[in-house]
C-alpha cells in the first residue's frame, strides 16, 4: 500500500540532485518491449465511441417493446442501429 505524504514533505524530499535525475529519465525512451501488440480485436473490445445526445420520435409500441426487456433500452436502440449500420457497410463493400 502506498503511503501518503504532505506537499511540504514531498518538496523537502525533492533535492536538486533528484530533479536532475528525473530530467534525464524524461529524455530516455520508454521501453515498451514487454507490452503485447494491440490487435484489431483488442482495439474493438476497448473501442467506445463518443455518445451524442439526441432527441428522436419513435412509435410508442417500439419504445414499449424495447423497455419490456428491462433497463438499458437506449443502449439497445444504439446496438440495433449499430448492427444495421455494420450490415449495410458490409453489403456495400461486397457489392464493390
Amino acid at each position: 500500500m502506498m503511503q501518503s505524504i504532505t506537499l511540504s514533505e514531498a518538496k523537502s524530499m525533492l533535492t536538486q540532485e533528484r530533479i536532475e535525475q528525473l530530467k534525464t529519465l524524461a529524455e530516455q525512451p520508454v521501453d515498451t518491449s514487454d507490452i503485447p501488440e494491440l490487435t484489431k480485436d483488442d482495439f474493438f473490445k476497448m473501442y467506445r465511441p463518443i455518445k451524442k445526445p439526441l432527441s428522436i420520435r419513435l412509435d410508442s409500441d417500439i419504445v414499449a417493446w424495447l423497455k419490456s426487456y428491462g433497463k438499458g433500452y437506449q443502449s439497445r436502440i444504439n446496438s440495433i442501429l449499430r448492427n444495421a449500420m455494420t450490415a449495410e457497410k458490409q453489403a456495400v463493400q461486397q457489392r464493390g
